[in-house]
């Protein structure tokens, strides 16, 4: 599919599909049959991941990682703001992202349940994590869990045997900015009209990003954003989630292109990642070897 980065090569504002809005995109965030280098699961943004981000979801959820990875956000989502999606919007975004990948009702209605406290369930914290890939690319990896003393060393193992660094608070985040995206079928409307109505909302940017157009916003337009999206007529969100864009990304090759997927493909497979987003891009060649 067609994405974002220019000259041909591959965007990655990373994270999982399956992220509400507590941040790693997150992609959001994800496993037979194992999927191809290039077709990971690292959503959001103007990147290659987001546009195949979609089909791993089914993928993953036929055995029920991504449930399972949703049912954490929905109970910490509810246990922050309450049980209510109409005043919890941190809970309508993760509970629209079950739906989505047709997460049963009976799951999600648990899931608010242990958030709010009326049953007994794990208690999850919501944990940020920084380091550094291959090539000195930044990367920040959003955590939910319930053993942060169990968390932290198995991330690290995964960042050091793909060739990165588990780094300490701020050693990546200076390179990234927070920011809303909301993600909307192009079918639905033209760029033109999206753009005029993101505007008049706070948006900063519309992209189209192969299928979808991409809206991004400052966080302190997010709310605005994704209420004049919702109310506008023909207007269905795919995916409504804050993440973490690049200021500026770099180019990798060769094996540092190849480790820096490896090591993006593993983050989001581990059970307790909620996004992950980095700053490097791929070149088609390099990206098409990946994938064999």
């Amino acid at each position: 599919m067609p994405c974002g980065g220019p000259s041909g090569r591959q965007n990655y504002w990373a994270g999982r599909t399956c992220l509400a809005a507590v941040g790693p995109l997150t992609t959001l965030p994800f496993s037979p049959p194992s999927p191809k280098p290039c077709e990971a699961t690292l959503m959001a943004g103007h990147s290659h991941w987001a546009n195949i981000a979609h089909k791993k979801a089914a993928i993953d959820a036929k055995r029920g990682k991504v449930w399972s990875k949703l049912s954490r956000a929905i109970i910490v989502a509810a246990k922050h703001g309450g049980p209510d999606p109409d005043t919890n919007l941190k809970l309508r975004y993760a509970i629209n992202d079950a739906k989505a990948i047709s997460m049963p009702k009976d799951n999600i209605e648990r899931a608010i349940a242990k958030g709010a406290g009326d049953t007994s369930g794990d208690n999850f914290e919501e944990v940020l994590y920084e380091g550094h890939g291959p090539g000195g690319v930044g990367i920040m990896v959003e955590i939910l869990t319930d053993n942060r003393n169990r968390t932290a060393p198995e991330v690290r193992k995964i960042f050091e045997v793909c060739g990165g660094k588990l780094g300490a608070t701020g050693c990546a985040a200076w390179m990234f900015e927070r920011k809303g995206l909301v993600v909307i079928p192009a079918d639905q409307t033209d760029e033109e009209s999206l753009l005029e109505l993101a505007v008049e909302a706070g948006g900063d940017d519309v992209r189209l990003v192969g299928d979808c157009f991409h809206v991004t916003c400052p966080l302190d337009a997010y709310n605005d954003l994704t209420a004049a999206i919702e109310g506008a007529e023909g207007l269905t969100p795919e995916r409504q989630l804050l993440g973490y864009l690049p200021n500026e990304t770099v180019v990798l090759t060769g094996t540092d292109a190849k480790n820096a997927v490896k090591l993006m493909e593993r983050l989001d497979d581990h059970d307790d990642v909620q996004q992950v987003a980095a700053n490097f891009e791929v070149d088609e060649a390099t990206l098409a070897e990946i994938a064999g």
